[in-house]
């Protein structure tokens, strides 16, 4: 069998333009970043991104995205407005040069409050824009893409969070105490030290900080703690000294955590 190349150019990568916005104070632990994002021409993007505590409402005027969570992406798993609690692992994304959408960022304890919901029902999936908000997230939908311009749409974006917000009910104080030990320590706090510290077994916390935050403690360790030793790439120090600085056993544990939490070696992701 005779084979010949293609003679066809690849597809240049589309043109993407951002913008953005700074929550306002009132939303603190709660929205982290708003996002505007606009692709033009060119083919296929892949994305791949590590494991976060950002979760995302992605509301859609153009294409859908094609998205796989710890895989890459089947032909049928496209998803416009959507958002998608906690995972525990990579995240593959891939567009094809006509997306466009406004991005909410939460904190897991802000998406509790605003999707007003247990976060296991929207952990380690993909789930519709409408199966979160109803008819009011349909309503947004139509408005924001009836707004010409992203100042006017993070305007109608903030309004929206916090009128929801208002009528929200805060996260439980123990496991927001939780979540917090677990952040201000880079991961680092034993979480039996934490349950005594609040009064619950180690079971009846990991049951409740799993309802509100989307997944236990432990998982959430370890995305911090992935985060701490990506963070402190630019440091000058060797990746066995930050390995060592953020808890990991040895420097083959760090490695093996961030292919699991991110799909790639520590050096590797700090590059890309």
């Amino acid at each position: 069998m005779t084979t010949h190349d293609d003679p066809r150019p690849p597809a240049a990568p589309p043109v993407i333009q951002t913008a953005w916005r700074q929550p306002r104070a009132a939303f603190a632990g709660i929205v982290t970043q708003i996002v505007g994002y606009r692709e033009t021409g060119g083919g296929r993007l892949r994305q791949v991104e590590a494991a976060s505590l950002d979760i995302p409402l992605v509301i859609s005027f153009g294409d859908p995205f094609a998205i796989g969570l710890g895989r890459d992406p089947s032909d049928n798993e496209r998803y416009g407005s959507f958002t998608s609690g906690l995972f525990a692992g990579p995240v593959t994304i891939d567009s094809f040069g006509a997306s466009h959408c406004l991005q909410i960022n939460f904190t897991p304890l802000g998406a509790r409050q605003f999707f007003a919901m247990p976060m296991t029902e929207l952990s380690e999936r993909m789930v519709a824009l409408d199966d979160v908000l109803g008819a009011a997230g349909g309503s947004l939908r139509e408005q924001l893409g009836a707004t010409a311009d992203w100042e006017s749409r993070f305007d109608l974006a903030e309004a929206f969070v916090a009128d929801r917000l208002a009528k929200a009910h805060a996260p439980a104080a123990d496991v927001a105490w939780a979540f917090d030990a677990i952040a201000a320590t880079g991961g680092a706090r034993r979480i039996a030290s934490i349950a005594r510290e609040i009064g619950l077994s180690r079971k009846h916390l990991v049951d409740r900080f799993r309802r509100e935050v989307g997944l236990g403690p432990k998982s959430v360790s370890r995305i911090v703690r992935m985060r701490r030793a990506l963070s402190a790439a630019g440091s000058g120090d060797g990746w066995a000294d930050i390995a060592a600085d953020c808890g990991y056993a040895d420097q083959a544990h760090m490695v093996r955590e961030f292919r699991d939490l991110a799909g790639r070696t520590p050096s590797t992701l700090a590059i890309g």
